[in-house]
């Protein structure tokens, strides 16, 4: 009797190591705060920005392959508390499926700006997420907002992933050198700055105008809604306008992170220099 296709296939993949059973709900690895508050950080880029940040507290742990050590003491990152191990021994520091990349880093979070410091003057872009816990999502979002020049990203107290693990590695040390602000309510938040002279700004999927037509030049927060539900009402009743970004193709939507990139570009062409900078 031959075998189907289907059985095939199921055969390669455990011939790869692949099983339903041992891989189901196998996802980004969840960074959890220790006991002392400490929190694990991993990946090359991201491990490398936070030894390089100043206003970072010193490291706990800093452990590392022989080939990624001799690449921290070339740069004279945390040398002189370098814990040498292979990448299995790391793996089992850290939760299941963290791809470190040979290289990890346990400390302290990073402390949140007060929203007023974040936001005075009023210039430029800022970026809110609401309810948004995609660690993943919101690291890459961290990555465009740094690379797009905003002025920093407002999250709240609840319902937003810690900075650390996988959101770090996907924010690529954007973490390190972009501010964040944590409020206890988002609508609240969004009266401050409104009385501080900002402007707010929701994506919608289906908002009435595109994106675009309603940005101007003035200081603008973009207010980015969660993976599935969107803007809650209350946050969208206290922006100042609602936006959707156009899409032509025959598809549903964007995710959330690349919807993220498209807008703060939008924005950002609104607040750019003579030169284009």
């Amino acid at each position: 009797m031959s075998s189907s296709p289907e059985r095939n296939d199921r055969k390669r993949r455990r011939e790869r190591g692949f099983s339903p059973a041992l891989n189901a709900g196998r996802g980004p690895a969840r960074a959890r705060a220790d006991k002392d508050g400490s929190v694990w950080l991993w990946g090359w880029h991201a491990v490398a920005a936070a030894l390089e940040n100043p206003a970072r507290e010193a490291p706990l742990r800093l452990l590392a392959t022989p080939e990624r050590a001799r690449e921290l003491q070339g740069r004279h990152l945390g040398a002189e508390m370098l814990e040498i191990l292979p990448p299995a021994q790391i793996a089992r520091e850290l939760p299941p499926f963290a791809a470190h990349q040979g290289v990890a880093l346990k400390a302290l979070p990073l402390e949140p700006v007060v929203l007023e410091v974040m936001a005075e003057p009023a210039v430029g872009v800022i970026l809110m997420l609401d309810q948004l816990t995609d660690p993943q999502n919101v690291g890459a979002i961290f990555r465009s907002a740094a690379a797009f020049g905003a002025r920093g990203v407002v999250l709240q107290d609840r319902h937003a992933p810690a900075l650390a693990g996988a959101l770090a590695k996907a924010a690529a040390g954007a973490i390190e050198i972009l501010p964040h602000a944590r409020v206890t309510n988002l609508s609240r938040a969004l009266e401050e700055l409104a009385d501080l002279g900002w402007r707010a700004v929701g994506l919608d999927a289906v908002a009435a105008e595109p994106l675009a037509a309603v940005l101007d030049q003035r200081p603008v927060v973009l207010v980015m809604g969660s993976e599935g539900d969107g803007l809650r009402r209350l946050v969208a009743e206290h922006c100042d306008a609602l936006g959707r970004i156009p899409m032509p193709g025959d598809f549903e939507s964007l995710n959330v992170s690349a919807a993220a990139a498209i807008a703060l570009y939008e924005a950002s062409r609104n607040h750019a220099d003579p030169a284009g900078r």
